[in-house]
């Protein structure tokens, strides 16, 4: 199935961060924090403005993005869980 979100929302999987500390102590699942990383899967069409215009998103399907430990709504699909989340929400994008 595939998703598609609407306005200025996207569409991000987390990705899974290591789950040792620096001194190599392997970290329980309760103990572990949610990634603040993930992969941008979809994008909506943009940010429809008070004039009727509609401002295209700068982030795009395949980013790499930095984003608040508490920012979006957690979804299932297909048995999956994914992060749906305003553009503004997100803090930076990963590059090279």
């Amino acid at each position: 199935m595939n998703i598609r979100p609407l306005h200025d929302r996207i569409v991000v999987r987390r990705i899974e961060e290591e789950t040792k500390t620096a001194g190599g102590i392997l970290l329980p699942g309760s103990a572990q924090e949610k990634p603040s990383q993930g992969e941008v899967i979809a994008v909506g069409n943009g940010q429809v403005r008070d004039n009727g215009e509609t401002r295209a998103l700068d982030v795009k399907a395949g980013d790499k993005v930095l984003f608040g430990q508490y920012a979006g709504q957690t979804v299932k699909v297909d048995g999956e869980e994914l992060l749906i989340m305003k553009e503004s929400d997100v803090l930076g994008v990963l590059e090279g």
